[in-house]
């Protein structure tokens, strides 16, 4: 068997009815991978289903943790293959999307991170419009954010440089990342090619806590770019009713 070259940490917690298309859109990914299930103690079914992706598990746990963040960090710290990734378990990959992304990085070896493109989906996986991406432009990217968490994939080097997710975050934790690894690390490759899907639901993070989410987006804009542009007050109300639309 190949050695890995990506590790993937799944985080989740009572997404039995996602997981197990989450898990198999990574192992039929055309690369070898190393997968973590980190679940925080779910209840609904997961854990069976977990177990019956055992034997291509790289490594499993199940039980209360300290957060999501903190859960993709024990995940990929349990890992050694050279790049990593998380993929969140009501998320899935694209057919080849990681090799796509690994192969993007490998062109440049001057860049130790990079992003293609991501569907929003719906709750079934019916394609809803694609999330907006372009290019990486700092300016640009303090007005909001354009790289789709599931369509990353970073160096471990990069990864541990950058200290990998911030724990006492709860929703901004990837928008926090991604602006310290182009601080440390330089800028991102975009790679221009669906590569992975984001469900949009009403039981997402995002959609049941959009006001933290904009705090906290804030204060990484605010941080890093030394003011808020004003877009993230006026978009907020259109992107409350974007979730409630799709509810």
């Amino acid at each position: 068997m190949s050695a890995a070259k990506i590790t993937v940490a799944i985080p989740s917690l009572n997404q039995a009815q996602f997981l197990d298309d989450a898990l198999a859109s990574v192992f039929a990914q055309d690369v070898p991978v190393e997968v973590f299930v980190m679940d925080g103690g779910s209840t609904d079914g997961s854990l069976d289903i977990i177990r019956r992706w055992e034997g291509r598990l790289a490594g499993w746990q199940s039980g209360p943790d300290k957060g999501q963040s903190a859960a993709v960090n024990a995940g990929i710290a349990m890992g050694s293959a050279p790049y990593v990734c998380w993929l969140n378990s009501d998320d899935f990959f694209y057919p080849n999307g990681l090799e796509s992304l690994l192969r993007c990085l490998g062109e440049d070896p001057a860049h130790h991170w990079a992003y293609g493109r991501c569907w929003t989906v719906s709750r079934s996986g019916r394609k809803i419009m694609p999330y907006l991406t372009m290019p990486f432009f700092p300016r640009l990217f303090a007005n909001f954010c354009f790289l789709a968490q599931p369509a990353t994939l970073v160096t471990r080097a990069a990864w541990e440089r950058a200290g990998g997710l911030a724990e006492d975050m709860q929703m901004a934790f990837d928008y926090d990342l991604w602006w310290r690894l182009y601080r440390l690390s330089g800028k991102p490759r975009f790679c221009n090619r669906f590569v992975a899907a984001s469900r949009m639901h009403k039981d997402t993070k995002t959609a049941r806590n959009t006001n933290l989410h904009y705090a906290e987006s804030i204060a990484v804009v605010k941080r890093e770019w030394g003011k808020v542009p004003v877009k993230w007050r006026l978009a907020l109300p259109l992107v409350k009713l974007f979730h409630n639309l799709n509810r």
